[in-house]
């Protein structure tokens, strides 16, 4: 005794100098070396007990506790028989004799190694482990101590870490569903008694929530006192109830009384805080709250009465226990009548929280003073209903589906953050969804679904219309952050003014002309005092201003310009709904629509308000480049329309409204496509006039004076150059005039002639300084300038015309000829500077995409051998080792040019193969094998992937039909030594690290086999089917890409289905009988486990047992003492 006192004397003496902060580093090592030296020996684990019961040095009970922890873990297997039934003995014991004393981490450890003991022994060597937590948890005194042990068990036993069998997890999982209606009637009952005890004026919900009578609400239970000791019984029990209902089935064991008990502590969320002065402690102070997350009580007075916070915690964990069961999509069909049950019980929530009569709070004011976790916990649950269970529910005649979405209208309108408003909004946005579908399911009856939920919709209309302008949301709407971009590259404004906008367009789509009768009076009214303001604008010699000066006058114009900008962008957002189909039905109002966004367009371009000077230039000013932009990008969302238009008005006489529509839209654009414009305004003009020329393409577009304009803007060499983005942008619109065939025009009145011809000169004027590029280069820093910028275009145009008919992309590259011969002159002679050929490899990887076949077999060959010949390997090393530099970009670029060349179906590329395997295989891979180099990995994967699947007979000669048959006609191979060294690759790649590069790669073995029948070649099958299922199988043990299990194991029952007799007889033994560290009866044991079944779930779950119990064995042999005996 006195040599363990002494021990734990200087144990006590180490941890405190450890955790001192004038303890060295080098010391703080010796005194770790120190520790696990002695947690190391076998009998460790007796002094550990000993110091435990007679220490209350926190570190010196955290450090024994941990010597227990990995005892139990990692070298259970090893103790002998009577130390494990001391130790089963011992730490109850010590538990029940000073959990009262031990801080709650303590305790909470403790439990936790005693489960874990229990995962272990239960039932077979500790039987009475389920009983003893059981009674605990019955016992007055002990029960909270007992609820911990019970969540912990729930946690430990259901889910457990790889310490276990899989036929050990299973049976665990088994015995503990057995118990699972005695716990939760245990569980009823604390509830239950709980609640009776402490709910003074008791009452139940209304029977049905259809009840409008409101006495139930104004007088409730949960308003009596409840005692700190009961709340965190209570709150210990509903974190038990919370873990056991993730995983346990729905069933008759959540009962009708368990529930109602739930949602009867659901109740204390929807309590606003009482206003009294709480209770003085002894010193004076007030008292704090005493309900802790652990479950622990502070240390206030037996009796004392928990505050506002801990009953706003019970009901958020109530909360959390109800979506719990709500978020289970597979409901047994006996389940559904108590899913009523709990939308019931809910409804009644829902009606407390929206009840605005009580203590003459608005709803407002009332949820503001609410938790706010019980109200992210709340509007979860009313997602999940909408989104899991709304389509069981909605035609049963119990549930009031209406007067539910009234009362979701008052909780969404009434939320008192924005945040909580958005997630409202998708719920709203859930519901629409459901609406919309299933109206498309049900035609014949659509008009009746409609009209049950059209006054609702209305009101949601206008509602969040309202919420998004300023003249009715100011102060709200000025909190939003519109600077700040978040991942998805919006603002807090943006993203909040885009779901508002997702409801509208949802609502527009169930609601044509409702929506568009409520949205165009309100634009009309904004329009109004925009069109208005040319009278207030006052001229002094060459200065322009706006006379509005007052403050007053100033916020309601700056309202009245917001709310237009965001009607503007609702407008651009509902175009949609007037074409296709309905375009007749709703020409009117399109045109309404229309001809209001071409005058408002005019309007602003013709009194440039963008120039005008304000009485508040940093608030005013934005704001009329805001509604002029908007008002562009409005116009530019009708050009779909409008290309509709331009179609019927063909097959007409008179086409006046058309073109005038066309002819003023493009005066109101081309005066903006100058570089003295503010950017985002002459952007917006631009895609106008990019969607003109793309979308609409009217026949006389090209010859309207204002687009004569652009083109003289453009070809004609001004001192004020537009910036790069626009420049290409309005490249791309005069191109596309001359290139895309005019719709619904025959082939002979396309004027090709003229219009290749113009195109021509268009070229050659854009490309003009280009073309004249020293060789070899003067180094003038104006020289890459034109370069870049030249190539950019290039690019652009030929990509805009891909997917364009055969006659566009000839005439594009008639022009473009000598400009590509010149880039592939200066080609070499840059290849030293990465960012400029980054640009020209950009451009002839668009040409290659785009214009092959107009390039012809010939001049492509010669390109990508020009190309073949200057990557060599030193210069592809340099290149690729600068990761992420303009060099890697050149590779991965030159990659991709390489993966459109051998993607080309017929012969023409097929004599290139074995250069540009050669480059894979021989130069590329050999650098990007031994270094990380993601991207340019992934390009040259993809073209080895490429390669195989387009050229699949390069190897394989076999017939189309001996390949379906399977014959057993001996395969003809060629190039076997590239094909090897593919697969190779392909293997490899699967020992390292990248995931992405994993994924991908696994994908393409899969493509491969799905489409050739990889697996299925004799040479793949008989030297690298087994050693790919080796490699996959170490993955799954190593769990080095654990995120990647369900394909893996795809990938794996594919390769074993090839043989599956070859797999369970040979493969398997051969596998088990190789991996180290287990004994010869356990590898008898996985095989045998293994069962050789051909079904995919069944194979699945083969897989995970034989993993799981292999990494078991390792671990459980790893912790048995030297020298014992293995039978």
């Amino acid at each position: 005794m006195a040599a363990e006192d002494a021990s734990l004397r200087v144990l006590e003496s180490l941890m405190t100098e450890f955790f001192h902060s004038c303890t060295t580093n080098d010391r703080k090592r010796e005194i770790e070396e120190l520790l696990n030296s002695f947690a190391g020996q076998p009998a460790s684990w007796r002094h550990c007990l000993y110091f435990l019961s007679n220490s209350r040095n926190e570190y010196v009970m955290m450090y024994s506790l941990t010597v227990f922890e990995n005892l139990v873990n990692k070298m259970w297997v090893g103790v002998a028989s009577e130390d494990k039934a001391e130790l089963r003995s011992c730490l109850p014991k010590l538990l029940l004799s000073q959990h009262a004393q031990l801080p709650f981490f303590i305790r909470n450890k403790l439990c936790k190694v005693i489960v874990d003991i229990g995962r272990q022994d239960w039932p077979m060597f500790y039987q009475e482990f389920f009983s003893n937590t059981l009674q605990l948890v019955q016992s007055p005194s002990l029960a909270p101590l007992g609820l911990v042990l019970l969540k912990m068990t729930s946690e430990e036993l259901v889910c457990p870490r790889e310490d276990l069998s899989v036929a050990r997890k299973e049976e665990l999982k088994k015995l503990l569903l057995e118990q699972i209606p005695t716990v939760l009637n245990l569980l009823t009952g604390i509830l239950e008694t709980v609640w009776n005890k402490h709910s003074v004026t008791f009452s139940t919900p209304p029977p049905s929530p259809t009840s409008r009578e409101t006495s139930a609400l104004v007088g409730d239970g949960a308003r009596a006192g409840l005692a700190l000791e009961s709340a965190t019984l209570c709150l210990l029990a509903l974190e038990c109830l919370a873990h056991l209902f993730s995983w346990i089935p729905l069933s008759s064991s959540i009962t009708p009384a368990l529930l109602a008990s739930i949602f009867h502590f659901a109740r204390f969320g929807c309590q606003p805080p009482v206003k009294a002065k709480p209770p003085p402690t002894s010193n004076g102070d007030s008292a704090p709250s005493g309900l802790l997350a652990n479950g622990s009580q502070g240390q206030g007075r037996t009796g004392q009465m928990v505050g506002h916070a801990d009953r706003a915690r019970l009901g958020v964990m109530a909360m959390n226990c109800i979506n719990e069961l709500m978020c289970k999509n597979c409901v047994p069909l006996d389940f559904e009548e108590f899913l009523l049950r709990m939308f019931q019980q809910t409804f009644y929530l829902l009606q407390r929280l929206t009840n605005s009569h009580v203590n003459t709070h608005t709803v407002k004011n009332r949820l503001q003073e609410l938790d706010e976790s019980y109200l992210e916990k709340f509007t979860d649950f009313l997602r999940l209903f909408v989104s899991v269970h709304l389509r069981r529910i909605e035609s049963n005649h119990q549930f009031p589906l209406v007067e539910f979405l009234a009362l979701l209208f008052k909780y969404t309108f009434n939320q008192p953050t924005h945040e909580g408003y958005l997630s409202c909004l998708e719920i709203w946005s859930i519901f629409l969804d459901y609406l919309t579908t299933k109206i498309r399911s049900r035609l014949a009856d659509r008009d009746s679904v409609l009209n049950r939920y059209k006054d609702a919709l209305v009101l949601l209309l206008r509602e969040v219309l309202n919420r998004v302008q300023f003249r009715v949301n100011q102060s709200q709407l000025e909190e939003l952050d519109d600077e700040s971009l978040d991942d998805d590259q919006q603002t807090e404004w943006q993203r909040y003014l885009r779901q508002s906008l997702e409801v509208v367009a949802k609502v527009m789509e169930l609601l044509p002309s409702q929506t568009f009768s409520i949205l165009f009076p309100v634009l009309q009214e904004d329009l109004d005092i925009y069109l208005g303001l040319q009278q207030f604008i006052v001229t002094t010699g060459t200065s322009r201003r706006l006379n509005i000066t007052a403050e007053a006058d100033c916020r309601r114009l700056h309202c009245a310009l917001r709310d237009l900008s965001s009607l503007l962008q609702a407008v651009g957002r509902l175009a949609e709904f007037f074409t296709g189909d309905v375009f007749n039905a709703r020409f009117r109002d399109a045109l309404a629509v229309v001809q209001r966004l071409v005058e408002v367009t005019c309007y602003g371009s013709q009194i440039s308000l963008y120039d005008v000077e304000t009485a508040v230039p940093s608030v005013l000013k934005p704001d009329l480049i805001d509604v002029h932009a908007q008002s562009l990008a409005a116009l530019q969302a009708c050009s779909h329309w409008l290309a509709q238009f331009c179609s019927e008005v063909q097959r007409q006489q008179d086409q006046t409204q058309f073109v005038d529509l066309i002819t003023s839209s493009m005066a109101a654009t081309t005066p903006l496509i100058n570089a003295k414009v503010p950017e985002k305004l002459l952007l917006s003009a631009c895609h106008l006039l990019v969607s003109m020329a793309t979308t609409v393409r009217p026949v006389f577009l090209v010859s309207l004076p204002a687009v004569q304009n652009v083109f003289n803007l453009i070809t004609e060499n001004h001192n004020h150059r537009l910036p790069q983005e626009a420049h290409v942008l309005v490249c791309r619109a005069l191109s596309n005039m001359l290139l895309l065939p005019w719709p619904s025009l025959p082939e002979a009145e396309q004027q090709w002639p003229s219009r290749s011809s113009n195109h021509a000169r268009l070229i050659s004027t854009l490309t003009h300084q280009y073309r004249l590029q020293p060789r070899p280069p003067d180094h003038h820093p104006n020289s890459k300038v034109v370069l870049q910028q030249t190539l950019c275009v290039l690019r652009d145009l030929v990509d805009s015309i891909s997917g364009e008919a055969t006659k566009s992309r000839q005439i594009c590259y008639q022009s473009l000829q000598e400009s590509v011969q010149v880039t592939l002159a200066l080609f070499r002679l840059y290849l030293q500077q990465p960012d400029v050929t980054d640009e020209m490899l950009s451009f002839f990887l668009a040409l290659f995409q785009a214009l092959r076949v107009q390039m012809g077999a010939a001049f492509t060959e010669q390109i990508i051998q020009t190309f073949l010949s200057m990557f060599t390997r030193e210069q592809l090393a340099v290149s690729i080792l600068q990761e992420g530099s303009s060099g890697s970009r050149v590779v991965e670029k030159f990659l991709k040019i390489l993966q459109v060349v051998v993607q080309e179906p017929g012969q023409t590329f097929k004599p290139m193969l074995s250069s540009i395997l050669s480059l894979c295989m021989e130069q590329v891979y050999p650098i990007v094998a031994e270094h990380s180099c993601p991207d340019v990995k992934a390009e040259m994967f993809e073209l080895l992937f490429q390669i195989l699947h387009h050229n699949w007979r390069f190897f394989f000669k076999t017939s189309v039909l001996s390949s379906v048959q399977r014959s057993e006609v001996e395969e003809h191979m060629e190039n076997q030594a590239q094909f090897i060294a593919a697969m190779q690759a392909f293997g490899q790649s699967f020992l390292q690290p990248d995931i992405h590069i994993f994924k991908r790669n696994l994908s393409y073995l899969e493509i491969l086999n799905t489409k050739h029948k990889l697996y299925h070649r004799k040479l793949f099958r008989s030297s690298m089917l087994f050693h790919f299922i080796n490699v996959l199988l170490q993955v799954l043990l190593h769990k080095s890409h654990d995120l990647l299990q369900d394909d893996i194991t795809l990938a794996l029952y594919n390769m074993a289905a090839v043989d599956f007799p070859a797999f369970f007889s040979s493969f398997l033994p051969e596998f088990v009988s190789g991996c180290h560290g287990i004994d010869p009866h356990q590898r008898t044991t996985l095989t045998r486990n293994f069962t050789p079944e051909r079904d995919l779930p069944s194979f699945s779950q083969g897989v995970y047992r034989l993993v799981n119990d292999l990494r078991f064995y390792r671990l459980c042999n790893g912790s048995l003492p030297p020298g014992t005996l293995k039978l």
